[in-house]
């Protein structure tokens, strides 16, 4: 038994030998066939990754082509294709049309697709594409006015995409592209009618105005303008406004009043931002102006003394009385275009000239009754004055001499003198109401007949003023409401339109125009100052 045994385990010890013998040979063939697919598989990777990426080129490449095709579905081509040339109407088949949304960048008609010739390199790609076209299902034989966009008489539902397109072809035939409106049209030089027909088109292609309106030659009738913010309505004044004028630079504005207060604006139509206030203790306004250089403000009222505020040291100075005079009232003046002299009027009809530098007393001038209004003419060298004798006097202020001495016709005691910044023409106004405008080289050489009388107001003419151009005269009484005209200078005519209906001028008092003659500054005895934008004028 003992030898049965034995002999039974060696034969399974070789048996199991021999297995584990057969798998470790099994597993070395298994590991050798993997390092051999190991190696036919790295062999075959950058085969497969070249493949994928010219399948993915060319799949955007596809996908680029479908954009532009919805695109031009959609929003047309940038070159507009001409339709209905050549078209044979005798066939019934003309009511349909083949669609070839899905081959060709725009459906047409049949007849109209032989035409079509669309560059597909030049196209823009659409901002977005509406997915829910393809989604969408039409039924175009349920409504009568979609039943001519059937391709056959027994069609019903279309998609989304395919009614956008044949919508749009269908707009297209009905809406053909205009030929004047093409920039490469081109005409026969040899025959006239197709040369004026092309003057015609290059009108036609272009928005310009056709009529150039003259910007320097204001028309009589009606004067446009519209009512603006009050030039001092972040600061009103408590008594009458007396003097408001516009700084050389058209944005700087100047008040003053009864109130004792003199004040800046920054105009600008819309919050006219007050800068500073000045009080002035001892002397009611009762005229207040730049020089014309811009650099100073000269301020007086019924005082024997007058002030002078320098705009740049911000500097207050009071100059006065006079040397050898004794005026009690230096409330009227006007300072030369040359910013060199300050005329006064003073007593019993002497004018007092100061120097602007100096403010002190440089001559006087002698009239035969008293002095009421005083105007500068060529360029400072000439003062015009008129007073209680109806006279207009022209002064030489080299020589300080009188020049001529000329009735105004009419008058009895003149009130107001302006002249015009350009030209020869001058007015005068009378207590009676009643202006006068002369040319002045004919005034001086004896013609003293004026080219225009002007009877519009019934009360003393207080204020003129000129504008910059000479194409508009003010003028004004502040003895009666609304008494204020606008007179049309080249044609001698009021203007119909002004002053406004509604009232809202009260007792004018003082005006000005903007350099640019684009505003108007109007002040009235509530304190107020009513500022309006003439539109004629681009510029204030």
């Amino acid at each position: 038994m003992a030898t049965l045994i034995s002999q039974n385990a060696v034969v399974k010890d070789k048996v199991k030998k021999i297995k584990r013998k057969a798998l470790d040979e099994s597993l070395q063939l298994d590991v050798a066939q993997e390092m051999e697919n190991s190696k036919d598989l790295d062999v075959e990777k950058p085969k497969k990754k070249k493949k994928e990426l010219k399948e993915n080129k060319q799949a955007e490449i596809e996908q680029e082509m479908e954009m532009k095709k919805l695109e031009n579905a959609l929003f047309g081509s940038l070159h507009p294709v001409e339709f209905g040339k050549d078209i044979d109407e005798t066939e019934d088949s003309a009511l349909f049309f083949t669609d070839r949304s899905a081959n060709s960048v725009l459906s047409v008609y049949e007849e109209d697709a032989k035409i079509v010739n669309i560059d597909e390199h030049i196209q823009r790609k659409p901002v977005w594409v509406d997915e829910e076209e393809e989604k969408t299902n039409i039924n175009i034989a349920k409504i009568n006015r979609l039943r001519k966009i059937r391709k056959e008489e027994d069609e019903t539902v279309i998609t989304g995409s395919e009614y956008v397109s044949r919508l749009r072809a269908q707009h297209i035939k009905l809406n053909p592209s205009t030929e004047w409106a093409r920039k490469d049209k081109t005409y026969n030089s040899d025959d006239d009618s197709d040369q004026e027909n092309g003057d015609v088109d290059s009108i036609l292609q272009t928005t310009e105005d056709l009529v150039v309106k003259d910007g320097s030659k204001l028309l009589p009738g009606l004067l446009e303008y519209s009512r603006l913010v009050d030039a001092n309505a972040q600061d009103p004044s408590s008594g009458p406004i007396n003097s408001v004028q516009f700084h050389r630079n058209g944005q700087l504005l100047l008040t003053g009043g009864l109130d004792k207060k003199l004040r800046f604006f920054q105009i600008d139509g819309k919050r006219n931002t007050k800068i500073q206030t000045i009080f002035v203790d001892d002397c009611p306004i009762r005229k207040a102006a730049f020089t014309p250089d811009g650099s100073q403000v000269i301020v007086s009222g019924r005082r024997k003394f007058f002030y002078s505020f320098d705009l740049v040291k911000a500097k207050m100075d009071k100059i006065g009385p006079l040397v050898g005079r004794d005026e009690k009232s230096l409330e009227t003046f006007e300072i030369s275009p040359d910013s060199n002299t300050i005329a006064f009027v003073g007593n019993e009809g002497y004018i007092l000239l100061v120097s602007s530098k100096t403010k002190e007393l440089i001559g006087t001038l002698k009239m035969n009754g008293t002095a009421r209004a005083l105007a500068f003419v060529d360029g400072g060298r000439q003062l015009m004055s008129t007073g209680g004798d109806g006279h207009i006097y022209h002064w030489d202020l080299r020589t300080m001499t009188c020049l001529h001495k000329g009735v105004d016709e009419g008058c009895i005691t003149g009130t107001a003198l302006s002249s015009s910044p350009v030209g020869n023409i001058f007015a005068a106004g009378s207590d009676s109401g009643i202006v006068n405008v002369y040319n002045r080289d004919e005034f001086l050489g004896g013609n003293r007949k004026p080219i225009k009388t002007i009877e519009n107001l019934t009360t003393k003419v207080d204020f003129m003023k000129f504008n910059s151009d000479a194409q508009i005269l003010a003028v004004c009484s502040s003895m009666k409401k609304n008494s204020m005209k606008l007179i049309h200078i080249p044609s001698f005519t009021v203007f119909s339109n002004w002053p406004p209906s509604n009232r809202a001028l009260q007792f004018p008092r003082c005006l000005d125009f903007s350099p640019g003659g684009g505003m108007m500054a109007m002040g009235n005895a509530d304190g107020h100052v009513l500022l309006y934008k003439l539109n004629h004028y681009q510029h204030a």
